[in-house]
């Protein structure tokens, strides 16, 4: 008879006692994972939708200056006064929407979506954990970012409205405004950043330590690794920028003059001021956070391109330890690019030349990625369901992404290109139909292990093919504006200020260049529109979807389907044991083409 050790003793006796918690305990103040995890992903999702509205409203207003937004134009007028009388958008509304759009999507929307959803619900269940390292703290970090996107909404309500200066606040211009919007923007700044910490800490805490037995680094997937590289970038890059943000508060409500000059004119009047300090030492302070920002979008969204393919290709991804050692090398470049975005601020050609350079070597590890996934393709038995459609478009989107990136890498070529719609192209495909497109594969795959449902195939097509088309309708005209010299940011399209308005500089192109901000609009209109069989979808199937008839309805390899569907607290009826890599599919010999991580070898060889 085997003995009864006091740990299994302890559980079965919390076990027999365990009462069901309640609907606050169980959905509100949840410590669970999981239910973290949906949070997070139904919170982002909801401020995705949020910040794709502001941009509807700016794309009308640059297309058709002047004239009341449609539908929502009276509305505007009510909530918002006179920056919105008559439902016309003023240029103070525009610099408004403007800056909020890339504050909500990029620190509100993307990140917590990739990162905190797909990371904290995922992560451990792939290395066989029982929960994170530290379930309080993953509840308050999801606490500090509800808190933070409570504050960046509600200054939209505020007298003068909310933060103007851009979704990168570069001072004086945010310090000199005289509404509190940009108050509130720096104190969600800071909420947010806390949340992203704490978040950081417990991935890298918990894939660490918690890793099942036999899971060694170098059996863990790729997504995993993804996001452990992405905990370091956010631990090591926000600290900086949250130092910033409380320095330029202090700006702007105690009278310090961190980024403030000497001999400061703002409407004409010198500027009272103590002065002393130095804008572009906020420019590098925000860089140096913004540049690994981007690669906390990419590295989880590779991972989740990483998982679906493999699985849907029915064979291992070709190369797993070139994709590990090129995410640790984009980790660690990612830190010493920053001031290409700074090529015009004069800070000298050697300086230039060098992050000139680690911004070309950079690219190389991200080739690398992609390339491992083009191979991986290669012979594969490939099924075409919607989680595989979108994380194939992920392939050649990211490609036209990074490659456009390469001439603002060059200060040359960016002397031209910088701050013009070129630059808001480059980024949007990188993340929009980069990033987005991953992370809706991501809610196609795991969905089923989240519901036990399977979301609609048909429907799930409808918003694949509709969401590509129109992606590519919105971004790909502005490489065009772009490179005639149409400035970004600018309530009329750039049309008083942009090279685009100069005949003799494009050879009478002009009329052509603006005309795309109409084509643009109605892209965008497209795009909303094909978002709506997807959230009809995942709701009705929550309830509706065709049930799975297993736990594994992929038939994949990884721990996360080794679970009951859903996963109970705890996760696993049993600690699983690790026996093999990730990837094990189409095994010679085998009577099926996958092989869980958790199957033993034959002969008991582990």
């Amino acid at each position: 008879m085997q003995a009864t050790s006091p740990k299994q003793s302890h559980a079965g006796h919390a076990e027999a006692h365990h009462e069901e918690p309640g609907f606050w305990s169980k959905y509100i103040f949840s410590t669970d994972h999981k239910i973290i995890g949906i949070q997070y992903g139904l919170t982002a999702l909801t401020f995705l939708l949020f910040g794709f509205c502001l941009m509807l409203m700016m794309r009308w207003q640059i297309a058709h200056p002047g004239q009341p937004v449609p539908l929502v134009g009276p509305l505007l007028a009510k909530v918002l006064g006179g920056v919105a009388a008559g439902g016309v958008m003023s240029a103070d509304l525009y610099n408004s929407f403007g800056a909020m759009h890339g504050t909500i999507m990029v620190f509100l929307a993307v990140v917590p979506l990739a990162f905190g959803a797909f990371g904290n619900y995922v992560v451990p269940l792939m290395i066989g954990a029982p929960d994170m390292a530290f379930p309080r703290v993953n509840m308050a970090s999801y606490q500090a970012y509800v808190v933070g996107g409570i504050i960046m909404f509600v200054s939209f309500f505020i007298p003068g409205g909310a933060a103007q200066a851009g979704w990168t606040s570069y001072s004086p211009l945010a310090t000199s405004i005289p509404t509190d919007g940009q108050t509130f923007w720096l104190v969600g700044m800071i909420f947010l950043i806390t949340s992203s910490l704490l978040g950081a800490v417990n991935f890298i805490a918990t894939i660490i330590q918690l890793r099942a037995p036999g899971m060694t680094w170098m059996r863990l997937p790729f997504f995993v690794w993804a996001q452990f590289v992405t905990g370091f970038l956010l631990l090591l890059a926000f600290p900086p920028l949250e130092a910033a943000g409380l320095m330029q508060l202090m700006d702007k409500v105690a009278g310090t003059s961190f980024f403030l000059p000497t001999g400061l004119a703002v409407g004409g009047q010198l500027a009272d001021v103590s002065g002393g300090g130095s804008p572009l030492l906020w420019q590098h302070l925000f860089w140096f956070l913004g540049h690994p920002e981007v690669y906390v979008l990419i590295l989880p969204a590779m991972g989740i391109v990483c998982e679906v393919i493999s699985n849907n290709t029915r064979k291992q991804i070709w190369g797993y330890k070139s994709l590990v050692y090129s995410s640790l090398a984009i980790g660690f470049l990612s830190f010493i690019v920053w001031a290409h975005h700074m090529y015009l601020t004069g800070m000298g050609t050697k300086i230039s030349t060098f992050f000139q350079t680690t911004t070309m070597i950079i690219s190389i590890p991200s080739v690398i990625i992609l390339t491992c996934f083009f191979i991986s393709l290669w012979g594969g038995s490939i099924r075409f369901n919607t989680p595989m459609l979108f994380a194939l478009a992920f392939l050649p989107m990211f490609g036209i992404g990074g490659l456009t990136g390469l001439p603002l890498g060059f200060s040359a070529s960016d002397l031209h290109l910088h701050d013009t719609y070129y630059v808001i192209a480059h980024f949007h495909y990188v993340v929009a139909p980069g990033t987005i497109f991953a992370l809706f594969a991501g809610i196609y795959y795991w969905f089923p292990k989240m519901t036990g449902r399977l979301m609609s195939e048909y429907w799930g097509r409808v918003h694949f093919w509709g969401s590509l088309i129109f992606m590519n309708v919105v971004f790909q005209p502005m490489f065009a504006q772009g490179m005639a010299g149409m400035i970004r940011r600018m309530a009329d399209g750039g049309a008083n200020y942009s090279l685009a308005r100069v005949p003799d500089a494009i050879g009478g192109l002009s009329d052509t260049i603006m005309s795309l901000h109409t084509l643009i609009l109605w892209g965008g209109i497209g795009l909303g529109l094909v978002q709506i069989p997807f959230i009809i979808n995942v709701f009705w199937s929550i309830k509706h979807g065709r049930k799975v008839t297993s736990d594994n309805p992929w038939d994949a390899t990884t721990l996360e389907w080794q679970t009951p569907t859903p996963p109970p607290h705890g996760n696993f009826a049993a600690e699983p044991t690790v026996h093999r890599g990730p990837y094990d599919y189409s095994l010679p010999g085998k009577a099926k083409d996958f092989t869980p991580q958790n199957e033993p070898d034959q002969g008991g060889k582990h």
